[in-house]
């Protein structure tokens, strides 16, 4: 008897299992789904936010750390059934993307996957892709407004297949809602919470995923990612570099000792001027009066002026202009200061070429920077 009962209880946790659609864990934290059987996890080298599942008959799976968990199905086969509410379905083929994140158009730029994307957050010009903005400019990428004020009947008349959104959008909920509720499907990426560099470029094996070029996502990972490592077999420099900028209240916008602009200083062959700084979360940047931060970096060997949210600096009279106290820096008096180009943020698919460049500064071998793609000495 006791056999006989514990063989139905079995039994019922098996037809349980295979009514939710999906069992938590069976090797390792691998999910399992039924009817779908499990091929292999895609291999990431830096990037920790994400992980992507593939199944047979070309499905995959993908869980982004503290955020949405999706379901990618092939053009003509069905959805899982049993798949839990929250997971964010999209059915292949995904070819109106509607992209007000803005550091993603990058990504998908060097999968050469513009044509999959029809709607744009930014006006035509704003882009740092120039491919974007032409695409804007000949009418193959239609703004759809701001990530905060979607034209939501643009979308939804053009049938939109995804909103690929930063965590910026959950300052203005109601707009992701809206979206859901018209039926377009929304995830968040989560790229700046990486904290290696290459770990923000390695998002686009996400997105290739998704969209059905992962051979064109790893090439371009790759060709990044070999830049870095020809890097790696040479010796730190030791020189030390500070990275900031000043904001409209004249107060130092720096960063905390790790993160991944530190990580892209020490890549480069550096030392960051503030290592031992510390911030409340990972993602804050620090802001600090300048004379405190002069009591930190003001025997930095090189500066590199942050540009990507404060203004594009090209002299050193706009530099100084900025405050009298920068002038007493070592850097400024040994003509070490430079500045990245605006739409360095937006570049996220070139961190190998960035730090490329930060390389050359560091060692000496840039010149007067006309060598340089993403950094420009300030004359």
């Amino acid at each position: 008897m006791k056999k006989v009962l514990a063989l139905f209880l079995a039994l019922s946790m098996a037809i349980c299992i295979c009514a939710c659609g999906k069992k938590e864990e069976v090797s390792g934290d691998i999910p399992q789904f039924d009817g779908l059987k499990y091929e292999e996890t895609v291999k990431t080298e830096f990037a920790t936010e994400f992980k992507i599942y593939r199944y047979q008959g070309g499905y995959s799976y993908i869980t982004i750390n503290n955020g949405d968990n999706i379901m990618v199905v092939p053009e003509g086969k069905n959805v899982p059934e049993g798949l839990e509410k929250d997971v964010v379905v999209l059915k292949q083929p995904i070819d109106r993307v509607y992209l007000p994140a803005t550091a993603v158009m990058a990504h998908f730029n060097a999968m050469d996957a513009l044509g999959n994307v029809a709607y744009s957050g930014l006006e035509p010009g704003e882009w740092s892709t120039e491919e974007a903005n032409k695409a804007m400019e000949e009418g193959n990428i239609v703004y759809a407004g701001h990530y905060s004020a979607p034209d939501y009947e643009i979308l939804l008349h053009g049938n939109c297949d995804l909103a690929i959104e930063s965590t910026m959008i959950y300052h203005t909920p109601e707009v992701k809602e809206k979206l859901e509720e018209l039926g377009i499907p929304v995830m968040v990426e989560r790229s700046t919470y990486e904290d290696h560099p290459l770990g923000r470029t390695e998002w686009v094996k996400l997105f290739g995923e998704i969209i059905g070029k992962a051979d064109a996502a790893a090439a371009a990972y790759d060709e990044q990612a070999e830049i870095i490592h020809s890097l790696g077999s040479q010796p730190n420099t030791g020189k030390t570099v500070a990275f900031f900028y000043v904001n409209s209240r004249g107060n130092v916008v720096t960063y905390a000792g790790e993160g991944y602009i530190p990580s892209m200083i020490e890549l480069a062959g550096g030392v960051y001027a503030l290592k031992d700084l510390e911030a409340s979360s990972k993602l804050s940047s620090i802001n600090m009066s300048m004379e405190e931060f002069y009591s930190m970096a003001a025997d930095a060997d090189i500066i590199i002026y942050n540009s990507s949210i404060a203004s594009e600096l090209y002299t050193m009279e706009q530099f100084y202009d900025l405050s009298n106290v920068l002038s007493s820096f070592k850097a400024s008096k040994n003509g070490e200061v430079w500045c990245t180009s605006k739409s360095m943020y937006q570049e996220v698919d070139k961190m190998g070429s960035i730090i490329e460049d930060m390389n050359k500064i560091i060692t000496g071998t840039a010149g007067d920077g006309e060598s340089l793609n993403y950094i420009h000495k300030l004359k």
